[in-house]
């Protein structure tokens, strides 16, 4: 017996109820009544998102994308694609890649360990370049660098100082992620000069740094730091210890996601922080992100 046609379209607000469905039965851990249609209202304003629809059961599937690189050469981060267990094995997933991929062949997502998701990512272009972990620590075992100073700021200033060193606008995510729990801007100042920017935010256990960029001048790791100190990391290592020190942190206990080459994750381990898991950072090509300097978030890089 033939399967039921699947129908692609663009998701609305009355989309709603069925992805958050869909996400609940593949596993998703969210904030259902806040965060997460936050989320899916922040996808639908400043990225794509798609649903997979199939008689008779409706949403089957749903897919989101937003452009994180510079206008000039963008790049399509795969933010999301969720199928129902129900429907697996009906090409749905790979239906939805192909439209929110389609024209864009600078590509990236962070996959998940899935068995299912590496090959579909493969044949759509993309290579495992490396691993993004997930840890936990105490701030307070974490010494803020010397030279350094954290001010708050607002996400349109975050935003320009982001857009000026990397060319990519992402002020629309730093408001996002504004309001969200405990949401605010923070800049990392060197001597008084800004060197980092980006959000923090996050409820419980997930409070942390949401994202983070440095100033391109800035070192990214083995070099002297501020104080003299070679190899310990470098100034984009600095730089995330600063802001994971200046964070008041319920019980002490924040959340960084680190790629796994970034100079800051040796200093977390060191100082006791902890890797829960992590994911593969797929690209079409390597570089698309400077696992060096970056502090990406899973969900929107």
């Amino acid at each position: 017996m033939s399967q039921p046609a699947v129908t692609i379209r663009p998701a609305g607000p009355a989309d709603f109820e069925g992805i958050i469905a869909i996400a609940i039965a593949t596993g998703q851990d969210e904030d259902w009544e806040a965060a997460f249609p936050g989320y899916l209202r922040h996808l639908l304003g400043h990225g794509t998102l798609l649903v997979a629809e199939r008689a008779p059961r409706g949403l089957v599937g749903y897919g989101g994308a937003v452009q994180i690189g510079p206008s000039a050469k963008p790049v399509s981060m795969l933010t999301d694609l969720f199928v129902h267990p129900a429907a697996h094995g009906a090409g749905i997933g790979r239906a939805l890649l192909g439209q929110l991929w389609d024209g864009r062949p600078r590509r990236m997502t962070f996959s998940s360990l899935h068995s299912h998701a590496l090959p579909l990512y493969t044949s759509a272009g993309l290579d495992a370049w490396w691993p993004l972990l997930y840890m936990r620590g105490d701030v307070r075992r974490l010494a803020m660098p010397p030279g350094w100073a954290i001010e708050a700021a607002g996400p349109d200033r975050v935003g320009a100082l982001e857009l000026a060193w990397t060319g990519a606008d992402r002020s629309a995510c730093h408001r996002f992620w504004a309001t969200g729990p405990r949401g605010a801007g923070v800049v990392a100042r060197l001597s008084g000069r800004p060197a980092a920017a980006g959000s923090v935010g996050g409820a419980g256990a997930e409070y942390g740094i949401c994202h983070l960029a440095v100033d391109p001048a800035m070192p990214p790791g083995g070099e002297a730091r501020a104080g003299g100190e070679a190899g310990s990391g470098g100034l984009a290592a600095d730089a995330v210890i600063a802001v994971l020190a200046g964070l008041d942190a319920p019980g002490g206990l924040a959340r960084a996601c680190l790629p796994a080459p970034h100079p800051a994750v040796r200093r977390l381990l060191a100082a006791g922080w902890r890797v829960g898991g992590f994911d593969l950072h797929m690209a079409s090509e390597p570089g698309l992100l400077d696992p060096r300097r970056i502090v990406p978030s899973p969900g929107l890089a």
